[in-house]
């Protein structure tokens, strides 16, 4: 999905539509207060396909801390290192952030994804 200036309801549940349909619905989703997530469009959705929407306690982001992890790594590793000339020059930017294969993982030991590769290209167990 292309970044926009903002987001609607709408929006997510397009993505959340595309998403589902190649992995699955889920049984919950966690979502903040935000105006794109308390919409009529996402309740309904999510209503008529089972999912549940679990609602984080305004003004208390521990409700959902790996997002909020996440977002500050994002926020320092992109958001904050970049100035973004358009929007397709931040879906480039954004694209290039997220496919990056020498950026450390906490999950591998704060060893990048490409070291997990022998030379023979096959993938190997995080040690």
């Amino acid at each position: 999905m292309p970044p926009r200036f903002s987001f609607r309801g709408t929006d997510v549940v397009e993505i959340l539509e595309g998403v589902c349909n190649g992995v699955g619905f889920p049984e919950t989703i966690r979502v903040d207060q935000g105006t794109e997530f308390v919409s009529r469009d996402l309740d309904l959705w999510a209503y008529q396909r089972g999912v549940t929407l679990d609602f984080s306690r305004p003004g208390k982001p521990t409700d959902n801390a790996f997002i909020e992890a996440f977002n500050g790594r994002f926020r320092a590793e992109c958001l904050n290192t970049h100035w973004f000339l358009s929007l397709a020059d931040a879906s480039k930017k954004l694209g290039d952030w997220r496919n990056y294969e020498e950026r450390p993982h906490g999950a591998i030991g704060n060893k990048p994804p490409i070291a997990l590769l022998n030379r023979d290209g096959v993938t190997s167990p995080p040690p």
